[in-house]
């Protein structure tokens, strides 16, 4: 059966704009979902909804995750066979400060996509994990296959949680899931909470830039595009029950169980300083620095290995941060009026 009628949820948000998109230009009916929080400019959120709204196959719903039964009622009315769960409290610094926001968000309300996802037996559960999982690991790159019980953040502890989660009814009810690690995804329509947005608007401004660890640290930055690829061709794959599996020698990343967990990168490694430069040339300006010690939930570096995603999708991105960074610039100058 086709995965043609799609939950996407936090369509809102920078990566459910831009899949909640691509599905529906794809033909395949999507229906939105997002409770339009103020974790950042809800301005922003409904612009992203206004870009969505020439297209006749999206409908959009504001409703909370944590309200179970309109989740569940949303499902059954619109005869949802796929679920992209994309909605969730993000950011890792402010789940130091904002504890309880990311239990609602990430734990109850996950627990509501999966009961809405076994009651309306949907083909497909494909959610969002992060790379913040792997914590305190410092073995690079990071691969599926490494233990990811040293999350040194909350926000990482509720995405390895959420994949414990759909383990645990992907084995009970044979429901599909995918897990997908995402690597600090940039582009346009992003988040601005984010290094890019907030390195941009400040230079542009001529406004100091924060940089934590004297600029040291490494990340796994990918680009918008590549991202959506790889997940529509994730979603189209259902997870299926692994013959690799070994209970005696138990991977994580596969399961008996119709369960998989995929890293979702650039599979590039690229300093916080490489980064700027970047943003600067872009910008046509430098950047006035003021350098901080790195942030206690902050990692030193995230890699990928996507080897796995790979071989099941074919995915592989493609998008350089030379060439990303400058289409974010042009976008954030055209919306902002710059």
């Amino acid at each position: 059966m086709e995965i043609n009628k799609v939950l996407v949820t936090g369509a809102a948000g920078f990566i459910g704009y831009h899949c909640a998109r691509a599905l529906a230009k794809q033909g395949r009916e999507v229906v939105g979902l997002d409770n339009l929080n103020d974790y950042y400019s809800v301005d922003l959120k409904r612009d992203r909804l206004k870009a969505l709204s020439d297209l006749p196959n999206f409908q959009f719903h504001q409703l909370d995750l944590a309200d179970s039964d309109a989740v569940m009622e949303l499902c059954r009315s619109r005869g949802i066979n796929g679920i992209l769960h994309l909605a969730a409290q993000a950011g890792v610094r402010y789940s130091v400060d904002k504890p309880f926001t990311y239990v609602q968000s990430n734990l109850v309300g996950f627990a509501s996509i999966l009961e809405a996802a076994r009651h309306c037996e949907v083909r497909h559960l494909a959610y969002a994990s992060s790379s913040s999982v792997y914590g305190a690991n410092r073995s690079t790159p990071f691969d599926t296959s490494q233990n990811v019980d040293h999350p040194v953040s909350l926000y990482g502890a509720t995405k390895k949680a959420n994949e414990l989660m759909a383990h645990s009814y992907s084995h009970l009810y044979r429901l599909p899931t995918t897990g997908l690690r995402f690597f600090t995804v940039y582009g346009p329509w992003g988040r601005p909470d984010m290094a890019l947005w907030l390195f941009t608007e400040a230079i542009l401004q001529g406004k100091p830039i924060k940089v934590f660890d004297q600029g040291r640290m490494k990340r796994d930055f990918t680009y918008i595009d590549d991202i959506v690829a790889g997940v529509l061709a994730t979603l189209d794959q259902p997870a299926e029950s692994s013959p690799a599996w070994d209970a005696m020698n138990p991977d994580p990343a596969i399961s008996d169980a119709p369960y998989r967990v995929y890293n979702i990168g650039n599979s590039d490694c690229v300093e916080l300083s490489r980064f700027i430069e970047v943003i600067e040339e872009a910008c046509g300006r430098k950047a006035e620095k003021e350098f901080l010690p790195r942030h206690p939930g902050d990692v030193e570096a995230t890699f990928a290995n996507i080897e796995s995603l790979t071989a099941a999708t074919g995915f592989r991105p493609t998008t350089k941060i030379e060439v990303g960074i400058p289409k974010f610039v042009e976008w954030y100058r055209a919306y902002k009026g710059v």
